[in-house]
């Protein structure tokens, strides 16, 4: 009795009873479809891959980006010039856009500095002919811009260096402000090509007083940029001085000069950029005061004074007088003249004394272009 009593003591929780669902048919019949198509699918792509391999499996599918027609992912499009001048930008965009410069001074590319010959004309080159067999064979070492009034349009034919190379322009007045502003346009579209090392700024009257190549190893081999800077006490320099341009001029740091300089790449950022002289010579410095003779020579005197050669390598004869420079017809252009000029001063260069200190002259008519081109391979040997 006592061993039923703890057998039942000891089963009072009884175990519970397992019961077995069993599985709906039509269920069991979609998953083993299921399995059926998986398999079918796993088939069907095993054979692909071996047919055509894994390219062939997804090359369908394409990334959604796609870079712009003639858009380069290398370096070219930052240092390929523009081929195309005309533009739609400001000078305000422009003038941003050409200040941009890279900090490192190692080109890691292959780089041939070049000269940028810019014009400041009101409209056609009458001495283009000239210039043209001065550029003859020196493709790659120069760059030509065209700075003329906004309403003419050119006529240089496709084989013509100065084909295409007029830039967007605006209305110019001797003697006032509108003319640096036109020098600053030709720089800035000039620093655009980063190849461009220096920059000459001549007038449709300019001829070169020498070759190509001398010219481009007199100026590349320069320690300093040619531009006139000189402290001019009378009444034509310091008396043209406004003492509202201080303190960020003062009258001691007044210079003038000529308009036709040349000058290094640095020296042309520093004109394009300048933001705290513009104003004061723009406001202050009236049409009495000429002021295409005193703000880039000043301000480059601020700024970079130990870069200036303080003389310019245009010549031009002021001996006839008056506030316009002479001008050389058909009779003046001989063989003797033109060696005469080229040897008419002495200079320093690179501090030492030199005879050659004019690389180009003006002013010379469009009747002396005959003459010219006649003389050039005596005296120009181009």
């Amino acid at each position: 009795m006592q061993t039923r009593v703890m057998s039942l003591e000891e089963g009072k929780d009884p175990s519970p009873v397992i019961r077995t669902r069993v599985l709906p048919v039509r269920l069991l019949l979609k998953l083993f479809m299921f399995l059926i198509l998986c398999a079918l699918f796993s088939f069907i792509s095993l054979s692909t891959f071996k047919r055509y391999g894994f390219d062939g499996m997804v090359g369908v599918v394409k990334p959604s980006y796609q870079p712009c027609i003639g858009e380069s992912s290398g370096l070219d499009r930052w240092i390929r010039p523009p081929s195309n001048l005309m533009h739609t930008m400001s000078d305000e965009e422009l003038f941003w856009r050409a200040t941009l410069v890279p900090r490192i001074r190692k080109y890691p590319f292959n780089r041939t500095p070049k000269i940028a010959f810019m014009f400041l004309t009101k409209g056609p080159l009458p001495l283009a002919p000239l210039w043209e067999r001065f550029f003859k064979g020196h493709e790659g070492r120069y760059s030509i811009y065209i700075h003329s009034l906004p309403s003419y349009d050119e006529e240089f034919p496709p084989t013509s260096v100065f084909y295409r190379r007029n830039i967007p322009s605006q209305l110019t007045q001797w003697g006032t402000m509108s003319l640096c502003d036109a020098e600053r346009r030709l720089l800035a579209n000039a620093l655009l090509d980063i190849s461009n090392e220096r920059f000459i700024l001549l007038s449709e009257s300019c001829i070169p007083l020498y070759k190509f190549n001398f010219i481009q190893n007199y100026i590349t081999n320069s320690k300093y940029s040619f531009i006139g800077a000189f402290d001019d006490v009378g009444p034509f320099g310091r008396g043209r001085y406004d003492e509202n341009m201080a303190p960020e001029v003062n009258i001691t740091e007044w210079r003038k000069g000529s308009q036709w300089f040349e000058i290094n790449r640095r020296l042309a950022i520093n004109i394009v950029e300048d933001t705290i002289f513009y104003p004061k010579f723009e406001a202050f410095c009236k049409p009495n005061c000429y002021v295409d003779e005193h703000y880039f020579p000043t301000m480059l005197t601020i700024r970079a004074a130990n870069l200036l050669a303080n003389r310019s390598i245009t010549l031009v004869d002021w001996s006839r007088g008056g506030s316009h420079p002479a001008t050389f017809g058909k009779g003046d252009v001989t063989v003797d003249f033109l060696k005469k000029i080229r040897e008419k001063t002495t200079c320093t260069y690179n501090g030492r004394n030199t005879t050659v200190c004019y690389l180009f002259a003006r002013k010379f008519a469009p009747s002396t272009l005959e003459p010219l081109l006649e003389v050039a391979p005596k005296v120009f040997d181009f």
